[in-house]
């Protein structure tokens, strides 16, 4: 009961203390946005836009590309060969912008999004790729200041802000945007820096030349992203990381709990994926490998943390313990209070960002909500070791309905 108590306390704390990284001091918060932007546009950047069965959002997605200030950049929109009606979308797209938008196919006969971007990379023109979802929607003026960062900082790769909006959708939707929120908003400039940085899947920009010596994707990854952050990590690349509210891409939460189940599982076996590879192992300090094998076996944590909880309640209720032991059986309960506070303070704090309505109502399904979160999100972890343990690395696709537009 004390080991177990005590593990979780570490890690709720350990988990609370990176998440707040972002606002630990005025300056600290201060230097995780876009600098001002410049005006010029020196570099050329190619956008990929892998899109599966997702007729109903990518032409938003395009056109909302179509609307950036910078005026070097390229639109690849790459589709599977047996999607005839998504097909159908982009070819449309690129008989309307034809100096823009082109379109690549996949032919791969099991398809990914790995697989799709490595497609479309010996396409590339750009000196920078970039890669957005199909569902995204992208401010105009973001070009102009991942342009500017790249060329003020040196950097190899530029990770921008992503933030799933429609919190209102449904009980989990609130707690999945408060997620992004923290993640993008100051985990990930923790990773940055620290030197070690699992990379977003969308929102992220790297040099043409960088990618392609790195070989482009892990197909065979279900965290492709993650994979290429530890690669690009473990070979000393500079990654800068922004976020600015006003020129986030904004995405939507899963459409069902099913698909947020299937969503984490599969990022939880990418993860467990790319801490087998050991990649991670070449990064130059002590300190950053420590870093990264907590941050990789994250699933495993989530997974004890499924297993053991409900076991240390019954035996809390059941067994006759000492009284002290009994008394640090709580211990875990100081680190989770603290994090809903700081929940219901970041709630706020998104809401007026985004100057979206936060009523009573949602705090109260914030906390409500946060036990059954938390058996989803160890389900999912729980089913991603199985996933892995029976080599089972299918990809399983989430589907988007657009409830972020409008």
């Amino acid at each position: 009961m004390i080991t177990v108590s005590g593990t979780l306390f570490w890690m709720a704390a350990l988990t609370l203390w990176w998440m707040l990284h972002a606002w630990r001091t005025p300056e600290t918060l201060a230097g995780t946005a876009f600098a001002a932007a410049d005006g010029r546009c020196e570099l050329a950047f190619s956008l990929l836009v892998p899109a599966r069965h997702e007729q109903e959002v990518l032409a938003h997605t395009v056109e909302r590309l179509l609307e950036s200030t910078h005026t070097g950049y390229e639109v690849l929109v790459v589709v599977g060969h047996d999607d005839p009606h998504t097909a159908e979308v982009a070819a449309d797209l690129a008989r309307r912008w034809p100096d823009r938008v082109r379109v690549i196919t996949d032919t791969h006969p099991v398809k990914n999004k790995p697989k799709a971007l490595n497609t479309a990379l010996p396409h590339c023109r750009g000196e920078v790729v970039g890669v957005f979802d199909a569902e995204d929607q992208v401010h105009p003026e973001l070009l102009a200041h991942v342009d500017h960062a790249f060329r003020t900082s040196g950097a190899a790769v530029v990770q921008g802000g992503v933030q799933l909006i429609n919190f209102h959708s449904s009980w989990y939707s609130l707690r999945n945007c408060l997620e992004y929120f923290f993640w993008f908003r100051s985990r990930l400039h923790l990773h940055a820096r620290r030197g070690f940085i699992p990379l977003g899947g969308n929102t992220v920009f790297v040099r043409t030349e960088v990618l392609r010596a790195a070989g482009g994707w892990d197909q065979d990854c279900l965290a492709e992203d993650c994979d290429l952050g530890v690669r690009l990590s473990s070979r000393g690349a500079k990654v800068v990381v922004a976020y600015d509210a006003a020129m986030v891409t904004r995405e939507e939460t899963p459409d069902t709990l099913h698909s947020l189940l299937r969503q984490r599982t599969r990022w939880n076996q990418g993860f467990l994926q790319v801490y087998r590879k050991r990649e991670w192992r070449r990064l130059p300090t002590r300190r950053q490998r420590l870093l990264a094998r907590w941050t990789l076996t994250t699933p495993f944590l989530q997974a004890f943390s499924g297993v053991v909880i409900p076991i240390d309640l019954v035996l809390a209720l059941t067994v006759k313990l000492p009284v002290s032991v009994a008394l640090f059986s709580f211990v875990p309960a100081v680190p989770a209070l603290a994090t809903v506070a700081f929940e219901a303070v970041a709630l706020h704090d998104f809401g007026v960002q985004y100057g979206l309505p936060v009523r009573p109502v949602h705090y109260l399904k914030l906390v409500a909500g946060g036990p059954l979160y938390q058996v989803v999100l160890a389900g999912a972890a729980l089913r991603a070791v199985w996933r892995e343990h029976r080599g089972d690395s299918s990809w399983e696709l989430t589907r988007h309905v657009g409830a972020h537009l409008g």
